[in-house]
């Protein structure tokens, strides 16, 4: 890793009332405020940006130093470039006392926000893409409860009210199903996971970077899901954003990488290696998370069981009639379902009452078993396979709500934590 020299000395936190040497901005000569004033690190992840990097750190720069309020430090954070990004990036860092340059020799955005984050001395440490697709005015909204101690990460979203987006349909179209499948999978409350365009208290992100794995574009969501499990409080601010037609984003290859993370996250959160206990000064008195988050974990469970099950019912259709293959594909998801539910859903860890649970959960397999036959023998053994397939998905749509309804006023009743304590897990 190459570092600017220039690095080291503009990292040293500065101290309220006071500026560090070339840390202008346009309040700099005005008389100190009665604020708490935080030195603000802005980190540009850049690989193979030789064309466009000159043009948006002078335009980023300037934008700082006439309406920015705060000390700040731009680190041009280059990994893996093949062109001349490099020379670029120290040359500017050569002529801008307020921006450093850091090279890392392997690849990926996540892995140059991690270790420019990770050696950071700043009081806010934030990035933007290097394309500056995101209007500069969002800026001072989203560090500013971050400076004040309000929140402790801060997010921009181009799918909240007050926003305003200008991209192609397609790209608009993956980003809210993207979105709209964390919120099923993984029940997060925030409303735009990568848009890039986000900030932190440099002590909440250094204390959560362990347990966030992933160094790609992945990087962005997991932070979030991690934050959020912590009981951290992100803040999320509307933003303008016109996205760059020309970008070398793979598109199909991002889409892909960040399925599979979210399939390993979710995998971390049934296993509860997805938080790890916190400094006692940056804990978070967490609220209770309601009904509604605890239905959308049990509608994920249910759709992973639905979908085992109808996997299952395909393999054993093979081998016996429908009626037989259903029942015992149901049996074996719904041995699942009732056991993910009790860890997932309803916060039952420990092992008392665990063969009570699979017994009342067998109460509603026998009624899920009942409707679902019952519609097998009124379609009739020539329907077809699909038609058999679509009456199992209505009947599986049915008996998961009233599966739900046992499971919470009968299964888990007195077993499951109390609101608080669940939002504690």
């Amino acid at each position: 890793m190459r570092v600017n020299p220039a690095a080291d000395r503009n990292h040293a936190p500065a101290q309220s009332g006071h500026r560090e040497p070339g840390a202008v901005t346009a309040a700099a000569e005005e008389p100190a405020q009665a604020t708490r004033v935080s030195l603000t690190e802005i980190v540009v992840p850049v690989r193979n940006e030789e064309r466009t990097l000159v043009a948006s750190i002078h335009r980023l720069h300037d934008y700082l130093v006439r309406n920015f309020p705060y000390p700040f430090l731009i680190t041009i954070a280059e990994n893996g470039s093949v062109d001349s990004t490099r020379e670029v990036a120290a040359a500017l860092a050569r002529r801008f006392p307020e921006v450093s340059f850091v090279s890392f020799d392997g690849r990926g955005r996540g892995l140059a926000l991690r270790r420019a984050w990770a050696a950071s001395r700043a009081d806010v440490v934030s990035y933007m893409d290097a394309d500056l697709s995101i209007d500069l005015d969002g800026f001072l909204p989203l560090v500013a409860p971050l400076a004040s101690g309000h929140s402790d990460l801060a997010i921009g979203t181009r799918h909240a009210r007050g926003a305003s987006v200008r991209r192609s349909l397609h790209r608009s179209v993956l980003s809210r199903t993207y979105n709209l499948i964390l919120r099923i999978v993984l029940g997060v409350s925030f409303s735009d996971a990568q848009c890039g365009f986000k900030a932190g208290r440099r002590e909440v992100v250094q204390a959560i970077l362990p347990t966030v794995h992933d160094d790609q574009w992945f990087f962005d969501t997991e932070l979030l899901c991690v934050a959020q499990r912590q009981g951290l409080r992100i803040h999320e601010v509307p933003v303008d954003c016109l996205d760059d037609p020309d970008t070398s984003v793979d598109i199909r290859r991002t889409v892909w990488d960040m399925l599979r993370g979210v399939v390993r996250v979710a995998g971390r959160r049934m296993r509860g290696s997805l938080v790890k206990p916190l400094p006692p000064h940056l804990e978070r008195p967490r609220l209770p998370t309601g009904r509604i988050h605890r239905f959308l974990r049990f509608a994920a469970v249910g759709t992973v069981t639905g979908v085992l099950h109808l996997l299952l019912y395909l393999g054993f259709r093979t081998m016996m009639p429908a009626l037989a293959a259903n029942g015992l594909g149901l049996l074996l998801a719904t041995v699942l379902n009732t056991a993910a539910n009790r860890r997932i859903t309803f916060g039952v860890r420990t092992r008392r009452d665990m063969l009570r649970h699979q017994a009342r959960g067998a109460v509603a397999f026998l009624l899920g078993l009942v409707c679902i036959s019952a519609s097998l023998l009124a379609v009739g053994p020539g329907a077809g396979r699909a038609v058999e397939l679509c009456v199992l998905l209505i009947g599986d749509a049915f008996a998961s709500l009233l599966r739900f309804a046992l499971m919470q006023h009968w299964v888990f009743a007195r077993s499951r934590p109390e609101e608080g304590e669940e939002a504690a897990r």
